[in-house]
């Protein structure tokens, strides 16, 4: 993304982010909490069962968190405002990314290094880091602003290449801007 495409809102989304913990950071902070509750309820109630309880709560956890940054946000979300949170996610070197379009309407990239991935395999994590991280990425935009959806057909995590996000506004759909 040019310096142009970030100057209309990057201002406000800035102030949204003040003060944040890079989302990485977030993550090993996380999982490493989650870790042996995932396991304890792996032993007791199986993998299948302990994996849709974590994705359930990964999920819910996300939406709310999609809440709160919009609720910092003056002046309401927009795919604008969204693309300027994409640096907490990236903070750390925590990805590398190569945005291919970022409009008002659209905002593709696709990631070339994942660091979230390379951190949950080194904690012996892999297996649910799609659980952890990818999976909070379609639902947290719903959060921030329930006209944004995401398309992506592959992730790092699950030992793709690259990621293809593909984000997109719906102005027509319904939701109420925060």
């Amino acid at each position: 993304m040019t310096n142009e495409d970030k100057t209309g809102d990057a201002a406000t989304s800035r102030a949204a982010m003040e003060g944040e913990l890079g989302i990485l950071a977030r993550r090993r902070i996380e999982a490493g909490i989650i870790a042996p509750i995932y396991e304890a309820m792996r032993e007791e109630i199986g993998e299948e069962r302990a994996q849709a309880i974590l994705d359930k709560a990964v999920s819910r956890a996300a939406i709310e968190a999609g809440k709160a940054f919009a609720a910092k946000t003056p002046g309401g979300t927009n795919l604008r405002t969204f693309q300027e949170l994409q640096d907490l996610w990236t903070q750390d070197d925590a990805l590398t990314i190569e945005v291919t379009k970022a409009t008002d309407d659209e905002f593709h990239y696709n990631v070339k290094r994942c660091r979230y991935a390379e951190t949950y395999r080194e904690m012996g994590l892999g297996h649910i880091g799609h659980l952890l991280s990818c999976n909070r990425d379609g639902v947290f935009c719903t959060g921030y602003d329930p006209r944004i959806t995401l398309e992506r057909t592959q992730t790092v995590m699950q030992g793709a290449s690259h990621c293809d996000f593909r984000y997109r506004l719906n102005a027509e759909a319904t939701g109420e801007q925060k």
